[in-house]
């Protein structure tokens, strides 16, 4: 299959919006610390590279099976660690591909669809991360004061850690309360209390 000149300049001309557009919606949605502009670049840097592959492939059989061949001994050792990144990832791919074929209009209706799906996935309102609370006490019998506080604000509550040494109590407790405040200054009021911190936590909502 012969590929025009034409053909290959608008393929990577349509193929570098996307990839442009893709690069947006990425630096828009993620909402992580440490945001990782190489990783934003390489994903639409993938994109051009995918379409190119994909071209190549449709000129010439002997080129399609030297490139299948090529990229099935490729191992990638870097993790990726946070699941959206995994779908950008695909979704990056998928685009290369998929304008490399030069079906052009289900790319675009593609990356409007799957814009809408992320953003409207994202404004769901999901359960707060339960919190930790972390006493230090000398009184070694102090839990069943410490749990009575607990239960007075926190409708869920559970012990995570419980450790007795030397005459001290450490306890880690997991619990989801609004009244934060109120509970760590009647906590650290207790007799023989010795701290009380409450830790926010970014893990998954169990409950």
């Amino acid at each position: 299959m012969d590929i025009t000149t034409g053909k290959i300049a608008a393929t990577l001309i349509v193929t570098a919006l996307l990839a442009l557009y893709i690069f947006a919606i990425y630096r828009l949605v993620t909402r992580k610390v440490f945001y990782s502009k190489n990783f934003n670049i390489s994903l639409a840097v993938m994109s051009l590279i995918t379409s190119a592959i994909i071209l190549a492939m449709q000129s010439n059989l002997v080129i399609s099976l030297g490139m299948v061949g090529a990229l099935s001994i490729v191992r990638f050792r870097t993790a990726i660690k946070d699941p959206m990144d995994l779908a950008f990832l695909f979704w990056s791919i998928s685009i290369g591909i998929i304008c490399g074929a030069g079906l052009y209009e289900i790319a675009l209706v593609t990356s409007v669809g799957v814009t809408v799906f992320i953003l409207v996935l994202d404004m769901l309102p999901v359960g707060k991360a339960p919190m930790m609370l972390v006493v230090n006490s000398s009184e070694m019998n102090g839990e069943k004061a410490v749990l009575d506080v607990v239960g007075k604000y926190a409708r869920y509550y559970k012990v995570k850690s419980r450790n007795l040494s030397k005459g001290r109590l450490d306890l880690v407790i997991e619990l989801k309360v609004k009244e934060e405040s109120a509970l760590v200054s009647e906590v650290a009021a207790l007799d023989g209390m010795l701290s009380a911190s409450m830790i926010s936590q970014d893990g998954e909502v169990t409950f």
